[in-house]
């Protein structure tokens, strides 16, 4: 595994900054609200947030490739792609909840190399890169140890909901750990990152959800595969396994298989 380029991780820091400077200008404003294709619902925000995002990169790195949300794909197949979702949490930032972010993301040669991810009105940052390890606003953290899945704190990520096909047996899962953290965000995945939550198995996620999050645990000193232990590359399915000790990690492998 080769580290991240410094200027690449002060240049995602720049990003962050852009995306979380708008998103805490726009959070107590009105909001224009639509329903894409999928479902999901979209916001003069999301785009807004994006299109900074892509102006941004755009000047200060032409020959880079993006994966957008909202605007899909520009030079995917560049050395760089940067992978941005603009405003994860849609829907939490309409009903005025604090469990929304930008979620950015840098690939080379299609393996994910940079993560970042913050909840702008708590100015939370969550940061990791291959070969610089991961942050919390700037102070280095990592993932505790923890034996087994009954003693874990688990989060089954939207199991109810984007993951619903996966319900019953992500259910059996919730009843095998110590407890379980209800929240149904991304800003589970910094918790393990930051020794607060042990692990997150989940199903449904695109590549602009798990981007920025497999590499803010991965460099925590955690361990996030697919649900065949497979690492998430920009070619992953759409699952997700996610811990912060690697005994946890292959128990819930074991058991998602069974």
């Amino acid at each position: 595994m080769s580290a991240c380029p410094a200027e690449f991780v002060a240049f995602a820091n720049t990003l962050g900054d852009i995306a979380c400077d708008l998103l805490r200008g726009y959070a107590r404003g009105p909001l224009s609200v639509e329903t894409k294709g999928d479902g999901s619902p979209v916001t003069q925000v999301d785009r807004a947030v994006e299109t900074a995002l892509r102006q941004a990169i755009g000047r200060a790195h032409p020959s880079h490739g993006i994966i957008g949300e909202e605007f899909g794909a520009d030079r995917p197949g560049a050395e760089f792609v940067w992978i941005l979702d603009p405003l994860d949490g849609t829907r939490e930032f309409i009903q005025g909840l604090p469990l929304f972010g930008p979620l950015i993301a840098l690939a080379r040669a299609g393996e994910i190399v940079l993560g970042l991810a913050e909840q702008p009105l708590a100015r939370d940052r969550f940061l990791g890169a291959d070969g610089y390890g991961a942050t919390w606003n700037g102070t280095p953290i990592s993932v505790r140890p923890c034996a087994a899945l009954a003693d874990a704190m688990l989060s089954t990520t939207g199991y109810d909901s984007f993951a619903a096909h996966r319900y019953e047996v992500l259910r059996g899962l919730r009843g095998r750990a110590r407890g379980v953290v209800n929240g149904d965000t991304w800003m589970v995945f910094p918790l393990i990152a930051a020794g607060r939550i042990d692990a997150v198995a989940s199903d449904g996620f695109h590549l602009h959800d798990y981007a920025a999050l497999d590499a803010i645990v991965r460099n925590a000193g955690g361990v996030v595969t697919d649900w065949d232990g497979r690492r998430l590359t920009l070619a992953s399915d759409r699952s997700i396994v996610a811990a912060g000790d690697p005994r946890v990690h292959a128990e819930l492998l074991a058991t998602l298989a069974g």
